[in-house]
């Protein structure tokens, strides 16, 4: 990559009591960059993602935004940071409609009242640079979860967000809404945000990543470019198949 990591964690540790959650761990993300952090259940994945937004402290290394070193208390100053997590479940208002979920804690105001004319504009042009048309007014909840999801986005991208987080966001999707999301992960990559993409479905990962960091028992086993990683080659990284065989090869040559 050319550009600068926007995200770059150096020599991570973090411990629970009795667990290891992560040793000397190195990651970096770069802009316009969709990057899939893969592992079996355990490996660390979600550890490392809190650590980063600020959820838990880590007991050692340094995590630098945009080249600085940063340490965030609590996921609000990662958020101010331009660092959005979006989590399998949609952590939005069902009660209120689109637009205020979007604008949030910051409507525009006019008089020292709400500016509902200002506030309609800005949530349609925020979904139409995701190429999308909603009734901004409706409640979200007469949107189906794959139309949340987008709103959520939308929500992200209109705070100027630089890096997405996105954990687990398919799981509730069908086919046409992975497709659908993908296409707008797509154009944001395009717009200069990079984008850290956690899932479970192997297909999806080489469908929309750039690279794959893989994570195993904690550690980062390697970083690769997910055009250079065969599935097979990556089931066995994140399980540690193939350091079994070796292992194997190795007793049989002797």
């Amino acid at each position: 990559m050319t550009n600068p990591p926007v995200v770059e964690m150096i020599g991570i540790d973090k411990a629970f009591p009795g667990v290891s959650a992560l040793r000397r761990v190195d990651f970096r993300l770069y802009p316009g960059e969709i990057h899939a952090l893969m592992g079996q259940n355990g490996a660390g994945k979600s550890t490392l993602i809190n650590v980063l937004t600020g959820v838990h402290a880590h007991d050692a290394g340094e995590i630098r935004v945009g080249g600085a070193p940063v340490r965030f208390a609590a996921p609000r100053e990662a958020e101010a940071a331009g660092i959005q997590t979006l989590y399998q479940e949609v952590n939005l208002c069902a009660n209120l409609s689109v637009a205020e979920n979007i604008f949030a804690g910051r409507q525009p105001m006019r008089r020292g009242a709400i500016d509902w004319n200002a506030i309609h504009a800005r949530a349609r042009a925020a979904l139409a640079e995701l190429d999308l048309s909603l009734d901004v007014t409706r409640s979200l909840d007469a949107y189906p979860i794959a139309v949340q999801q987008m709103v959520a986005i939308a929500r992200a991208v209109s705070v100027d967000a630089r890096v997405l987080i996105l954990d687990e966001p398919t799981s509730s999707l069908d086919d046409g809404e992975v497709a659908r999301l993908f296409d707008v992960l797509r154009r944001l990559k395009a717009s200069g945000i990079a984008i850290l993409f956690v899932t479970h479905f192997l297909e999806q990962t080489y469908a929309v990543s750039d690279r794959i960091t893989v994570m195993r028992n904690g550690e980062r086993e390697g970083e690769y470019l997910a055009r250079a990683l065969p599935v097979d080659a990556l089931v066995a990284k994140m399980t540690g198949r193939e350091q079994m065989s070796d292992t194997l090869q190795a007793g049989a040559a002797a």
